[in-house]
């Protein structure tokens, strides 16, 4: 079974504008809304490409509901803990020529309810996948990743997508990918890389930290995947940028479809560049057709 565990999911609001006005008021062209979080958009695109998963976290008031509802509505299984502060909600502000956010305060958990979490990860069995990704609300234990990892029996593999002293604290503990993109590896690391040289060289030391493989996105200039194998390139394919939003996250998903199907890191490293492409080219997360149409264009070069 996939695991993906979101801390802080959140109901986000999305609002087309032709331009923003600071101080004024602004008429919405378009507006929806979404049931968000990495590991929620991790499950709804392995959802759409026939994949099930397990969504693990904490949800609260109206805004939890329609979480829950909107998973249920598509499919996808759920086993959050209740909580009873509202669940945040994201503003996703897009104009013509921008995209800003306006991110949600996190509701506070108690540590009943986080002991109650704690319990629902020992349900994960080796041979099992776990996707830890996104920030964390500041009532949790900010170690709260290494507490999970130490819940779990050898054998699962870890997917971890987050950034800074996270990073960091959990690497030790040993994970089967993490995905950092190029300015969270400088922020890392506290140094600015303008080559892939550069680039590999600090992934090359993530791999030392505890990693088994690292994948590298450069957004517009693709990525880099370096394995304990070898270091190989991805191109990005053609097509209109329509929004950047859950892309990354469409990217593991990705990833992780290949892995579950029986295909090598390498092999999967494809279909997470086609999944993370076909998102960021659609209005929304992609499906597998549109992600299927992609995978003749993906070139990738191992060097």
């Amino acid at each position: 079974m996939i695991y993906t565990v979101t801390l802080n999911p959140a109901v986000d609001y999305y609002i087309g504008l032709e331009d923003f006005q600071e101080g004024g008021l602004n008429q919405a062209k378009s507006a929806y809304t979404l049931s968000g979080g990495k590991g929620i958009n991790v499950s709804k695109v392995l959802k759409n490409f026939g994949e099930e998963s397990i969504n693990l976290g904490f949800v609260g008031g109206f805004t939890g509901d329609y979480i829950k509802n909107n998973l249920k509505s598509e499919g996808i299984q759920e086993n959050f803990v209740n909580i009873e502060d509202m669940t945040r909600i994201n503003l996703k502000i897009k104009t013509l020529s921008n995209e800003s956010e306006i991110a949600g305060k996190s509701p506070n958990i108690s540590s009943e309810k986080y002991k109650e979490f704690l319990n629902k990860i020992k349900d994960i069995k080796s041979g099992d996948m776990l996707v830890l990704s996104g920030s964390i609300p500041g009532s949790l234990p900010q170690n709260i990743y290494e507490q999970i990892i130490s819940e779990l029996p050898q054998g699962v593999k870890i997917i971890l997508d987050t950034r800074g002293e996270t990073l960091k604290k959990v690497l030790k503990e040993g994970v089967f990918l993490v995905k950092p993109n190029n300015h969270e590896l400088e922020d890392f690391f506290g140094e600015k890389y303008t080559t892939d040289e550069e680039i590999i060289e600090a992934g090359k030391k993530l791999l030392k930290l505890g990693s088994e493989n690292v994948l590298v996105s450069l957004g517009k200039d693709g990525s880099i995947l370096i394995t304990k194998d070898g270091v190989y390139r991805g191109n990005v394919p053609n097509g209109k940028l329509i929004s950047s939003v859950g892309a990354g996250d469409s990217m593991v998903a990705g990833i992780i479809y290949g892995i579950s199907t029986g295909k090598t890191i390498e092999e999967s490293y494809r279909y997470g560049i086609a999944s993370g492409s076909s998102t960021a080219f659609s209005q929304g997360l992609t499906d597998f057709e549109s992600m299927k149409k992609l995978l003749n264009e993906i070139e990738i070069k191992k060097i």
